[in-house]
C-alpha cells in the first residue's frame, strides 16, 4: 500500500510540475518588436492617428508616454507571448503623474502582432517601415 501512494503522489508531482508555466523576465522588450506599429485596418501613413511605438525601455502613444520596468516571457503554443509593466505618464496631462500600466505583446506572423491590456482586449498590429510605408505581407 505505502508503495502505491509513493506512485500516485509521483504521478500528480510529474502533472503539477507539467502544468506549470515556466515564466523568463527581461529588463526590455524584445529586440524583435522594436519599431513603430500601427492598428492593422490602418495604413502606416496615417501612423499618427493610432501608432505604437516600441523601443526596448519604452511604450509611446498619442495618449501616452511610458518607461518598461520589466518584461515578462511565457512559453504558448503560439510561441512567446510577453507581458511588459510600464509605468505611464499621459503628455497632454498638466500633471505629471505616474501610472501603471501593462500590456501584453503576442507574435501573429511577420510583421504582425496583436497587443493590449488584456487577452480579451487585443488588437492587431503591422509594423510600419522607418519611411512610414506599409511593409508587404
Amino acid at each position: 500500500m505505502p508503495a502505491m501512494r509513493s506512485i500516485a503522489f509521483a504521478l500528480i508531482l510529474i502533472a503539477t510540475c507539467s502544468a506549470r508555466a515556466d515564466i523568463k523576465r527581461h529588463s526590455a522588450i524584445p529586440d524583435a518588436y522594436l519599431g513603430t506599429w500601427t492598428a492593422a485596418d490602418r495604413a502606416c501613413e496615417d501612423q499618427a492617428k493610432a501608432a505604437v511605438v516600441l523601443s526596448a525601455k519604452g511604450y509611446v502613444t498619442s495618449g501616452a508616454n511610458c518607461t518598461v520596468d520589466f518584461v515578462s516571457e511565457t512559453a504558448s503554443p503560439r510561441g512567446a507571448v510577453f507581458s511588459a509593466r510600464l509605468q505611464c505618464s499621459d503628455p497632454a496631462a498638466k500633471a505629471k503623474a505616474k501610472s501603471i500600466r501593462n500590456i501584453i505583446i503576442r507574435p501573429d506572423g511577420a510583421d504582425r502582432i496583436s497587443m493590449g491590456a488584456s487577452f480579451d482586449g487585443l488588437a492587431s498590429y503591422q509594423r510600419c517601415s522607418p519611411t512610414g510605408a506599409t511593409l508587404k505581407q
